[in-house]
């Protein structure tokens, strides 16, 4: 045995061995790299098909839906920004420039004037910008006015977040608007500054939910929304002090039953209420201009029923009819049955009005009262 003999290692062998283990290791963990690989791919596929839908989710506000809370936001920024111009053209503008639209069935002249233009566009038009989905139905039409400058109205109010409660959200199309950008023009053009209004009222499927009345000349907003609250200058505490107790005898001397009538359009009030209510019945019948203005009078206590007899528009009712509703009251035609406001309906309301807080045996008997239609 030579054990100081060399070892002949034969390179072919060498490269063989080491082209085979190359081989093992590629197959061991290639394999698996593309499969981790693959799998970290798909997850962030999948990942970033998940951030896009959400972003869209979030940042898209879907225009066939509304909140409530922002509608009525909405509504009083543009209720505030209308009296601005209505307050802005009356105290720089002595002419006002009225237009005459016509006359009412009772010869009354149906004017429009800078101050109803004006607010029109900011309330009509803002609106319009900020719910594209919702129709908005206004007293007065300017399609030729410019609204580049109109901005959308505010959807965020520090009180009717503070007193409202929860929220709803309704369909867009479910929902009609109606504006009136100057209630009672007549005194406005007679420089009768208290009875003047700026009005937006809400409906839903026809139904008065919301309404905002602002005082301009006063810079008093009245607000309410059935089920959710109202603003705090409606003090519910004090109406309820008006209601009279059950079993209560009414005073003949002292408490005569208060209705406020239009001071414009009246018709035969005085005598229908009489020839319902008889001579037993002492009335005090107070004369005011304004639907708006006159709802209010109901609200605070100062009169026990708005009575109107002869046609008026919904947008002069609808924002009044929603208040009143949302506090426990009822607006609805003479003889009492409901107002539609849909969106597809007739503006014009030709069987009365009646508008109150406490139903009454007197009040029944209004609803007696004959209006021709």
């Amino acid at each position: 045995m030579n054990l100081g003999g060399t070892v002949r290692i034969n390179r072919c062998g060498l490269i063989f061995i080491a082209a085979i283990t190359l081989l093992i290791i590629f197959y061991a963990y290639g394999g698996n790299s593309n499969s981790v690989t693959n799998n970290s791919n798909a997850s962030s596929n999948s990942l970033s098909a998940s951030a896009v839908s959400a972003s869209s989710s979030d940042l898209t506000s879907p225009a066939d839906k509304v909140s409530l809370r922002k509608l009525l936001s909405a509504a009083i920024d543009i209720a505030k920004r209308g009296g601005i111009e209505v307050v802005d053209v009356r105290k720089s503008s002595a002419t006002l420039d009225e237009t005459i639209k016509g006359k009412t069935k009772e010869g009354v002249k149906d004017s429009a004037t800078a101050g109803d233009y004006r607010s029109h566009r900011v309330m009509y038009y803002s609106l319009r910008k900020t719910f594209p989905g919702i129709k908005v139905i206004s007293e007065e039409h300017d399609p030729s006015a410019d609204i580049g400058d109109v901005i959308l109205a505010s959807t965020v109010n520090e009180e009717v977040e503070q007193y409202m409660k929860g929220d709803e959200i309704v369909n867009a199309e479910d929902v009609t608007v109606w504006i009136d950008p100057l209630d009672a023009t007549k005194e406005y053009t007679e420089n009768l500054i208290q009875y003047v209004t700026t009005m937006v009222g809400v409906a839903l499927k026809g139904k008065p939910i919301l309404g905002v009345i602002h005082r301009p000349f006063q810079d008093e907003t009245y607000w309410a929304i059935v089920d959710h609250g109202h603003s705090p200058n409606l003090q519910l505490s004090d109406i309820s002090n008006s209601k009279p107790k059950e079993n209560q005898v009414l005073d003949k001397a002292t408490s005569p039953f208060r209705i406020i009538v239009s001071r414009s359009h009246k018709g035969d009030v005085e005598e229908k209420t009489a020839k319902v209510l008889g001579t037993e019945t002492p009335v005090k019948l107070e004369i005011a201009a304004g639907a708006g203005y006159k709802v209010l009078e109901v609200v605070k206590g100062n009169v026990d029923v708005y009575v109107h007899v002869t046609a008026i528009k919904k947008w002069d009712l609808c924002a009044g009819n929603a208040i009143l509703d949302a506090l426990g009251g009822k607006m609805t035609t003479v003889h009492g049955d409901l107002i539609d406001y849909s969106g597809h309906t007739e503006p014009m309301n030709t069987r009365g009005i009646l508008g109150y807080l406490h139903d009454s045996e007197l009040i029944e008997k209004l609803k007696k009262m004959e209006i021709p239609e």
